[in-house]
C-alpha cells in the first residue's frame, strides 16, 4: 500500500501536476475521449480579463506576507508566470478560463503564493489558460488524449506569451516562472521562443519548478540554454523538486525522466536538474538551515500568507531531487511518499526574492 502511494506521488510530481498525489482510490471509470469534448473558447489575451495578474491592476499578485509592506510603483523587469494544475475534475480534459470557481482557487492558492513572490522586483503577468486537468497525467508520455490536453493548454500559454511580448513587455528584461504544469509549459516555451533566439539575452532566468527538467535536455532539446550554475548567471534555467528525507529517491528516480528516456532512447541524462535554492550554486549542492532567509509556514491555500521565518530549512541535492529538512514548527505537510510539491515556492520564499534581485543586478552591469 505504501509503495503504491509513493508511486502515485512520484507520477504526480513528474507529470507536472499535483492532482494525483493523494491516497489510492478505487479505479475510476474510463475517461471520456478527448475528441468527444468541445473545449472552451481560447482566451483573447488582448483583453485584460484573460489575465490573472497584470501590473497596475489590483489583485492577488500584489499579496505580501503578514507584517510586510507592499511595493508600489512600476518595476523595470517583467515576470511571465504560468500557474500549476488547479482544475481537478475527473471528467473534463481542460478547464474553462472563465470558470469563476477555478479562477478564485487559482488566485488564492498560487497567484497569491507563488507569482506574488516576484512582486518586490517586477511587473507580474500571469495568463489564465485552458489548463489540463488531472486526467492528463494518466498519459505518461503525452502521446494520447493527455498529450492533446496539454497541447491545448500550451497553445494558450504560447498565445499569451506572444501577445505579452508584442504589446505589453516593451522590450524590458524578463523572468519566466512556473510550477508543476506551469513548469511543463515553460519547458515547451523555452524550446519554442527562447533557446538560441534574441529573447534569451533579455531573459534574466527561468524558474521552472516542480517538474522533471532532465539534465540531458541541455545540448539536445536546448541548443544554447544552460542551467543556472551560479547565483548570478542570467539567460539560464533553474529547477528543483522538493522531498522529505524519508522519500524513496530510488523509486522517485524510476519515474523521473521517463519521457526523456522514451524520446531520447537512452538513460544517460534522465536525472532531473536540481539547483539548491538555498545556495543557487551547483558547486554548493547542500546548505544548512542558516542559509534559509525565510520559509512561509503553514499549508498553501486560502487566507493570509504568513510571514516567512528564517533558519528553519536545510536542503541538499541528491539524485536529482532536493531533499529538504524543515523544522516541524513550520507546520508543513508532505504529500504521500514524502513529496513537498505544494511548498516548492514557499519553502524558499525569501531566498528566491533575494536571488531574483541579485540576477537582475548582474544583468544590468
Amino acid at each position: 500500500m505504501m509503495k503504491n502511494r509513493i508511486a502515485l506521488c512520484a507520477l504526480a510530481l513528474m507529470s507536472g501536476t499535483i492532482a494525483l498525489a493523494q491516497a489510492p482510490q478505487p479505479s475510476p471509470p474510463p475517461p471520456p475521449a478527448f475528441a468527444s469534448q468541445t473545449p472552451a473558447p481560447a482566451p483573447d489575451y488582448a483583453q485584460d480579463s484573460a489575465w490573472a495578474a497584470l501590473p497596475g491592476i489590483a489583485g492577488p499578485a500584489q499579496t505580501v506576507p503578514q507584517g510586510h509592506k507592499a511595493v508600489t510603483g512600476m518595476q523595470g523587469v517583467d515576470v511571465f508566470y504560468v500557474h500549476p494544475t488547479t482544475y481537478r475534475t475527473p471528467d473534463r480534459w481542460n478547464a474553462d478560463p472563465a470558470d469563476a470557481t477555478v479562477n478564485a482557487w487559482t488566485d488564492a492558492s498560487v497567484i497569491a503564493r507563488q507569482a506574488a513572490v516576484f512582486n518586490a522586483c517586477c511587473n507580474i503577468f500571469a495568463p489564465r489558460y485552458r489548463q489540463a486537468s488531472f486526467l492528463a497525467t494518466r498519459d505518461r508520455f503525452m502521446e494520447g488524449d493527455g498529450g492533446k490536453a496539454y497541447a491545448l493548454a500550451y497553445s494558450d500559454v504560447l498565445a499569451a506569451f506572444d501577445q505579452w511580448q508584442a504589446t505589453r513587455n516593451a522590450g524590458r528584461p524578463f523572468i519566466l516562472a512556473g510550477h508543476s504544469q506551469g513548469g511543463e509549459m515553460l519547458m515547451r516555451l523555452l524550446a519554442d521562443r527562447i533557446d538560441d533566439t534574441p529573447l534569451q539575452k533579455r531573459m534574466v532566468a527561468a524558474y521552472a519548478i516542480g517538474i522533471d527538467f532532465s539534465v540531458g535536455s541541455f545540448g539536445t532539446r536546448y541548443r544554447t540554454l544552460k542551467p543556472c550554475d551560479t547565483p548570478v548567471r542570467t539567460g539560464c534555467v533553474l529547477a528543483w523538486n522538493a522531498v522529505t528525507p524519508e522519500a524513496d529517491l530510488k523509486m522517485l528516480g524510476g519515474f523521473a525522466g521517463a519521457r526523456f528516456v522514451h524520446i531520447q532512447g537512452r538513460e544517460e541524462g534522465r536525472e532531473p536538474l536540481c539547483i539548491n535554492p538555498l545556495t543557487f550554486d551547483m558547486a554548493r549542492p547542500a546548505a544548512r538551515r542558516s542559509a534559509s532567509k525565510g520559509a512561509v509556514p503553514g499549508e498553501p491555500g486560502e487566507g493570509p500568507v504568513r510571514a516567512p521565518v528564517a533558519g528553519k530549512v536545510s536542503a541538499r541535492c541528491d539524485s536529482g531531487f532536493l531533499v529538504v529538512d524543515a523544522d516541524p514548527a513550520l507546520e508543513l505537510k508532505a504529500l504521500p511518499g514524502g513529496s513537498l510539491h505544494y511548498h516548492e515556492y514557499g519553502l524558499f520564499y525569501a531566498n528566491i526574492q533575494a536571488n531574483v534581485a541579485r540576477r537582475i543586478k548582474a544583468m544590468r552591469r
